[in-house]
């Protein structure tokens, strides 16, 4: 291969999108690559019938993240999206027939928190819990966010580790204790906790088996407020691709990778492509599951096996998703809703330890038609639901599994969220099973949120954003730093641009647009 100054880009997901602005914006010559016929990756849309459903995910926390991708650029996300503030964030069925909205205000939750459990101090211990959580998110924006980390090694300065105030941040982080025991040490009403675990939930792993710093989470959401992109999350993912193109990024669906090659060194010196082609590349962020990156497209298997044998890499959990056209609206759900299982430890004992769907599980379901009646034919509703299963081993079977899940998703929300003749009002379904979301997207056994977040001192950390192992690869997405769900995996494509950028590697070919980001972004409101 003759040498390149171009940067590749593996995967056309958000953060690979997010990955190509940002490099694209600070002047650099850039190619993305992607097998699928459209680029967005798990952000895209189904639309059939007069109804239209996004695909992957549907709760946009943390706009901030995508106005620093766009401020790159000089742009305003605002002029960008039109982004619709939720409120209540989501409404709460559980198992007893009582239902509990969340809202962002403090006082507004403080009082329908002592409605729905009068005489206790349910609202008190959920304002001291949002105080600890906001401790946490704190300190994730002082060490975590925004720089490539694999471990607590990476988070402090070597040098300040007796440092009284960052030993204070190390024990606040409660290192000893997992989500569940602590939102437990706060909160005493078993339903309001289990609303408080499903935080973790857009992480895709067990409030028992993770740690307490997710808990801050719920800061995240709170403060910033959880956002509708009008035309959906596929709103996103068309928006950074328009950017994208607006910066001279060379686009390439339909053009599947088969490996990340290397030079003598060991070095990153281009891709070969499925039809033989071989591009000359300077760096290259993959987009691809972490995983999967080194065991099927790096053949550098030295470095390979190093990675590997960094840690055990457990995938997160997979689903079912159903995408159900409805010939009448529920007028009693709102945009987000979870219907909550009768046992939640029951539910994710059956999900992470014994690896079987749960007999009884949490149903989240997103009712979009009320927000933007456009999703489906009028008075009907586009109804996008998803439960948690295991990721796949080898004796599912969910040709045969599905059939009978169904049958008890669809009996749950009758029961549970009182969608009462559900069955009868279905004019139109599709579904997603874990084989299919192995299938579709290339993750790591069907696991929609990449890697689990489980363990007490390792849980928080996913591989960094710039290999240690590999000069010029870098990696973006949910199974790379800082984790799944659209802010993260946005900002994990930030953070590898900027790394490579920061490393020098690669001479940019332009000026940057703007001047460069550096540090948190600025809210959104």
């Amino acid at each position: 291969m003759s040498k390149s100054e171009r940067i590749g880009v593996v995967g056309g997901g958000l953060a690979g999108l997010a990955s190509a602005c940002v490099l694209g914006a600070r002047g650099y010559d850039v190619v993305l690559f992607d097998k699928n016929p459209w680029l967005g990756g798990k952000a895209a849309v189904l639309a059939e019938a007069g109804y239209r459903f996004d695909m992957g995910p549907t709760i946009l926390l943390m706009p901030s993240v995508l106005a620093k991708i766009f401020a790159e650029a000089g742009r305003d996300v605002k002029d960008e999206l039109d982004l619709i503030n939720l409120d209540p964030q989501w409404r709460s069925f559980f198992d007893d027939g009582t239902v509990l909205d969340l809202h962002a205000d403090r006082a507004r939750m403080a009082e329908a928190l002592d409605a729905f459990t009068p005489g206790g101090d349910a609202s008190g211990q959920y304002g001291r819990f949002l105080d600890f959580s906001k401790k946490l998110e704190e300190i994730s924006q002082r060490f975590y966010f925004w720089k490539s980390i694999g471990s607590v090694r990476d988070m402090f300065d070597p040098s300040a580790t007796f440092n009284v105030a960052m030993l204070a941040d190390v024990l606040r982080m409660r290192p000893w204790s997992t989500v569940g025991r602590t939102v437990r040490n706060f909160v005493k009403d078993d339903r309001v906790a289990q609303m408080l675990d499903h935080f973790t939930q857009y992480v895709g792993s067990s409030p028992d088996l993770s740690p307490a710093i997710l808990c801050g989470i719920a800061q995240m959401q709170t403060g910033e407020g959880v956002w509708y992109p009008r035309g959906g999350t596929r709103a996103v993912a068309e928006a950074l691709v328009k950017l994208a193109g607006e910066l001279g990024v060379e686009l390439v669906p339909g053009a599947s990778v088969e490996s990340i090659q290397t030079d003598a060194k060991g070095k990153v010196s281009g891709v070969l492509l499925s039809d033989g082609r071989q591009v000359p590349l300077a760096a290259v962020v993959s987009n691809s599951d972490a995983v999967r990156t080194h065991r099927e497209l790096l053949t550098d298997q030295k470095a390979a096996k190093k990675f590997e044998g960094r840690r055990k890499y457990e995938p997160a959990c997979s689903g079912v998703v159903m995408y159900l056209g409805l010939d009448r609206r529920y007028e009693h759900l709102r945009h987000h809703d979870f219907v909550f299982s009768r046992d939640p430890h029951e539910e994710f004992d059956f999900i992470y330890n014994k690896g079987e769907p749960a007999p009884d599980p949490t149903c989240y379901v997103c009712a979009t038609a009320g927000t933007e009646p456009e999703t489906a034919p009028p008075g009907g509703e586009a109804l996008y639901v998803l439960v948690h299963t295991p990721y796949l081993r080898p004796h599912h079977d969910w040709s045969t599994l599905y059939p009978t899940y169904r049958k008890t998703i669809l009996d749950k929300l009758e029961r549970t969220a009182g969608l009462t003749d559900l069955e009868k009002h279905i004019k139109f379904e599709r579904w997603l099973t874990p084989q299919d979301i192995h299938d579709r997207y290339r993750v790591l056994n069907g696991a929609i949120y990449g890697l689990a977040s489980h363990g007490r001192l390792s849980g928080g950390f996913k591989p960094a954003n710039r290999s240690p192992d590999v000069p010029g690869l870098y990696l973006a997405g949910g199974a790379a730093h800082p984790g799944p769900g659209m802010p993260m995996v946005l900002m994990s494509g930030w953070i590898a641009a900027d790394a490579l950028d920061s490393d020098g590697l690669v001479e940019p070919t332009r000026e940057p647009l703007a001047k460069r980001a550096s540090g948190p972004p600025v809210g959104v409101s």
